[in-house]
């Protein structure tokens, strides 16, 4: 798509070229960084949904399949698939919710927490690796952008 073609399709959604063409680079952008992290890992391992569930139990505490879906905003089946995979591997117990016994809470478990500081571990080790070439001047500037990525991931 040429930038003729980026300008008519910003106007006509009421955005201004320089807006569609930011998301547009961000996008691309983005989407390079997943896609070599994701390469890095074994065939078999752990999806980037599966992870981001890892995640958020770690980080905000035992969870109702429901209120995980509805967080990481996925369809309910969607989550069913990703915790029965879970479950399934050993990374995330399930049992009754003590407040409503009808309900199922998950939990992670110790090896779940063990997959994920170890995934975290080798990701962050890339990353750190790739931003070593950096200079503290473009480093600092990646820095400050990520509030702003931040809120635009809230906002998606």
């Amino acid at each position: 798509m040429d930038v003729a073609d980026r300008t008519e399709r910003g106007r006509a959604a009421g955005r201004p070229q320089d807006t569609v063409a930011l998301a547009g680079a961000l996008r691309l952008a983005m989407g390079r960084i997943v896609r070599r992290l994701r390469q890095a890992h074994a065939v078999g391992d752990i999806s980037l949904s599966g992870v981001s569930v890892l995640a958020r139990l770690a980080r905000n505490g035992p969870d109702s399949p429901g209120s995980l879906a509805e967080r990481e905003r996925v369809r309910p089946q969607a989550m069913a698939g990703t915790l029965a995979r879970l479950e399934q591997r050993g990374l995330v117990s399930r049992a009754p919710d003590p407040a409503d016994r009808r309900r199922a809470v998950l939990s992670l478990t110790e090896e779940g927490r063990t997959m994920l500081e170890h995934r975290r571990s080798e990701s962050v080790s890339r990353l750190a690796h790739a931003l070593e070439e950096f200079t503290p001047q473009e480093r600092q500037a990646l820095t400050d952008a990520l509030p702003l990525l931040d809120r635009l991931a809230e906002r998606l």
